[in-house]
């Protein structure tokens, strides 16, 4: 009777306590460096020192009581809510060309201002994504749900929006779920050239997309010009050698780096803590994969593994992508990293991620 007790105590009232405490760590960690590298920008943009740590700490806050909630919350029941969630997602994309409500930035539509709140609705469907795919692919995959939400997905946040990162991420974490639910692999081989004719389409049609190839090609072509962004960023990873400039020390983060707090906080980590500091973060993002995994493998029901394996797909691929664009692996994106860069939408839809994978580590 004992031994019943403890079992059921143990499987129904525990979660994935070293996924929530890694990810802690990633949480206070991104603070001190959105701390230290933002306090120029933020005398620059906003006369205050603290604007930019003040407004993360708020998200945070945020984020971890949305963590929370999902936790307790039994992901079994996103089934019900997926078609919804889908649609004002959705909605919430085409919502930023309203005049009244979206936000405009260097030629781009990717804010929705509601109030007080500035949010990315990209971000949003990242998880209702995932979420709509593993409910319609429970039972067995389908392709046409899939290429549909590809297809209109790069559309508006591609085309009209041009946010070429958040497509890519997308696209792949999607991809993902889809072989994950068990879709037979002729299907990669017929769509990639699909999907490269499209990518290399969205890149040449743009002026500022190719230029990011061609920076990425040879970052020394034009320092002054379009490589300056990535020329700066392997100076502050060259600058940190092996242990670092020491926290706080950095001088790429002057308003030398563009993006410093965001897309390329990367950097100012290995200018600090060196090559040692880096690798270390990268130690720490694959542990929470290899987590997310577990949870995806050990869960008993179709459902949930699907959707742990692509939310855990989700912050591992945002993280590659973000790391290997700072160390010139890939073309610069403009991926925020999971967890550590500025931006309340990513941490809370990456806090939200978390949260549904614990839910699922205690319940599935």
């Amino acid at each position: 009777m004992r031994l019943k007790k403890f079992d059921l105590y143990s499987q129904k009232n525990f979660f994935d306590l070293s996924l929530l405490m890694s990810v802690l760590g990633l949480v206070i960690f991104g603070l001190v460096m959105v701390y230290d590298a933002s306090v120029t920008q933020g005398l620059r943009d906003f006369q205050d020192a603290n604007y930019y740590i003040r407004q993360q700490l708020i998200w945070t806050l945020i984020g971890l009581t949305v963590l929370f909630l999902f936790s307790r919350f039994d992901y079994k029941k996103f089934k019900l809510l997926a078609k919804p969630l889908i649609i004002i997602s959705t909605l919430l994309l085409l919502a930023v060309f309203i005049p009244s409500l979206g936000i405009s930035g260097g030629g781009a539509h990717r804010w929705l201002n509601i109030g007080p709140v500035t949010l990315q609705p990209a971000e949003i469907i990242k998880i209702t994504g995932i979420i709509f795919l593993a409910t319609i692919f429970e039972k067995r995959t389908r392709f046409l749900p899939f290429a549909s939400l590809v297809i209109v997905m790069t559309i508006i946040t591609a085309l009209l929006q041009r946010d070429l990162g958040s497509t890519v991420v997308f696209v792949l974490t999607v991809t993902a779920v889809y072989f994950a639910a068990g879709a037979p692999i002729w299907h990669f081989f017929v769509a990639l050239p699909a999907a490269l004719t499209g990518f290399t389409l969205l890149i040449i049609t743009s002026a500022y997309r190719s230029k990011r190839i061609l920076a990425f090609m040879d970052p020394f072509s034009d320092p002054q010009g379009f490589t300056y962004h990535i020329l700066q960023v392997l100076i502050a990873l060259g600058s940190g050698g092996l242990l670092g400039l020491g926290l706080g020390h950095s001088r790429q983060k002057f308003e030398y780096i563009p993006e410093v707090v965001t897309d390329s906080i990367f950097a100012v980590v290995g200018e600090e803590l060196g090559f040692l500091g880096g690798l270390f973060l990268i130690f720490l993002f694959a542990f929470v994969v290899y987590r997310g995994l577990k949870i995806a493998e050990n869960c008993s029901d179709n459902f949930g593994r699907i959707l742990a394996l692509g939310l855990i797909s989700l912050i591992g691929i945002q993280a590659i992508i973000n790391i290997s664009s700072m160390i010139a692996l890939l073309p610069l994106t403009g991926v925020p990293l999971p967890f550590i860069s500025y931006g309340g939408s990513a941490l809370v839809a990456n806090l939200t991620a978390v949260g549904i994978l614990l839910n699922i580590s205690k319940n599935g």
